[in-house]
């Protein structure tokens, strides 16, 4: 299939990514001209079911920026087979380095480096893949991916919303306790059944429903205990690759501040890594809500496809100047 962009057709090729759950529906995206070689990146979806046809323009936008990219379903997801919640970090790690040696074996990414593009909790995923297989993960670039544990992470997330909505001192009090109580239960082995009952017992609180979802099914609880306390900073020191690391500075869903200082203080030092922190920019990067009448794109960081531009023609170069398999 071809698309026409402000910046020229783009092709969209059908594929699948053979995983431990089955093959995965998969969309690779790059200009129309098939003599083109530009880097390859592997789109990582944050939390939530992903469907490989539900990713808006970021796809097309990030072929602008110099990329062939690829983004492919979670597993029960689009038709294939599995289900992401049945799946740990490890688990996604694995899915996406499959898709990166795919990606790999397209010719538009001959002799070009190819990394993970992870958003959200795919930034978890992109530095384990890269920690777990270094030899395989040419650059990483995390977008809002948090530098915490995603228990850090969401206990940051449920206080900014409560706050957010001007519930008072005592009511944040109270429902951060409950949460701190129901992240003590999982890791102490209570049974989801159990967690549920108990927090019915806050159901005729005001802040019930801020601080209940996503905590709100068995299935969803036996997810977020497989996946709670995994810290990105231990997997960090061994990410050899280049990561460009971004965020925005209104982002209300992660700790931003802790995760530059995590990020600048635990990944190897490498002259090749960026990290920029977008001015009122949201945790998709945008700086505006959507308006009618106003593209989408237009709304973005104003520096954000271009930061991540010169980041992909540096590893282009890059590679241009190494010897086969080194970046």
């Amino acid at each position: 299939m071809s698309i026409d962009t402000a910046t020229g057709p783009i092709t969209e090729i059908d594929t699948s990514i053979p995983t431990a759950v089955g093959d995965l529906g998969a969309i690779v995206s790059g200009p129309a001209d098939p003599e083109v070689r530009l880097p390859g990146m592997v789109l990582i979806d944050g939390s939530g079911d992903g469907d490989r046809h539900h990713w808006g323009s970021l796809p097309q936008w990030l072929v602008d920026a110099g990329a062939i990219v690829l983004r492919h379903d979670k597993p029960g997801c689009g038709g294939s087979p599995g289900h992401w919640l049945d799946q740990t970090l490890e688990d996604r790690a694995r899915e996406s380095l499959a898709a990166l040696a795919m990606l790999r074996s397209q010719p538009a990414t001959a002799g070009q480096p190819v990394g993970l593009y992870g958003i959200s909790q795919g930034g978890w995923v992109a530095l384990l893949a890269a920690a777990l297989e270094p030899d395989a993960v040419d650059f990483v670039i995390c977008d809002s991916g948090p530098g915490t544990t995603p228990a850090v992470q969401e206990r940051e997330r449920l206080e900014v919303a409560l706050r957010s909505d001007g519930y008072d001192a005592a009511s944040v009090t109270r429902a951060m306790a409950w949460v701190d109580e129901r992240f003590d239960r999982l890791r102490k082995g209570h049974t989801e059944q159990a967690i549920l009952a108990e927090q019915e017992r806050y159901a005729d609180e005001p802040w019930y429903d801020v601080v209940r979802f996503p905590y709100d099914t068995a299935e969803n609880l036996r997810f977020v205990r497989s996946v709670m306390d995994f810290d990105p900073t231990t997997v960090m020191p061994s990410v050899r690759c280049p990561v460009l690391a971004l965020f925005g500075g209104a982002d209300a869903l992660i700790p931003v501040s802790a995760s530059v200082a995590a990020f600048a203080e635990h990944l190897p030092v490498n002259p090749q890594h960026g990290l920029a922190v977008f001015p009122n920019a949201d945790h998709g990067l945008f700086v505006a809500e959507q308006q009618p009448g106003v593209a989408r794109r237009d709304q973005l960081a104003p520096l954000y496809l271009p930061t991540v531009t010169t980041f992909l023609s540096d590893r282009a170069q890059g590679a241009a100047s190494r010897p086969a398999g080194q970046w």
